[in-house]
């Protein structure tokens, strides 16, 4: 099986998108994060789930967990205002590497090998064009564990 065979469309959204958008769609649709994609609409960057995540917590709680019982539910209502007035491009890691992508016509352990070295938790799939490459798909890590397991 080859990646454009798994690949599945999949939610992206741009540098400019508002961060509070980004994290709504990761939570509305259950996602494991979101495909960040520039100007042209090529992969730019992977945004996880768990990234959202550490940017609600406040920095004095990831270093002390014991702090996290005093925070009552009103203020930990409060955690989602770190992402207003931010866009995608405001939170994404000052390390960023480039969005894992593949072939389409990479194989499914190619795609595995390489979502493993990136531990990231989708790939996107590009097919080459004419006048350049194009995202036809993302897989998911769930996706491709599926497939895997399922001829196993």
């Amino acid at each position: 099986m080859r990646a454009r065979e798994l690949a599945q469309p999949y939610p992206t959204v741009t540098l400019g998108s508002p961060a509070l958008n980004a994290a709504r769609l990761v939570a509305d649709r259950h996602l494991p994060g979101v495909l960040v994609v520039d100007a042209d609409g090529a992969p730019y960057a992977i945004l996880p789930a768990s990234r959202f995540v550490r940017l609600l917590v406040p920095s004095y709680v990831i270093e002390d967990p014991a702090l996290a019982a005093v925070v009552d539910e009103r203020h930990a209502d409060r955690l989602c205002a770190s992402l207003a007035d931010r866009a995608v491009a405001d939170i994404l890691p000052r390390e960023r590497t480039a969005a894992p992508a593949v072939a389409d016509d990479d194989t499914l352990l190619e795609v595995a090998a390489l979502m493993a070295r990136e531990r990231s938790p989708l790939v996107a799939v590009m097919a080459e064009e004419p006048d350049g490459p194009r995202l036809i798909g993302v897989i998911t890590a769930s996706h491709l564990l599926d497939r895997l397991l399922s001829v196993a």
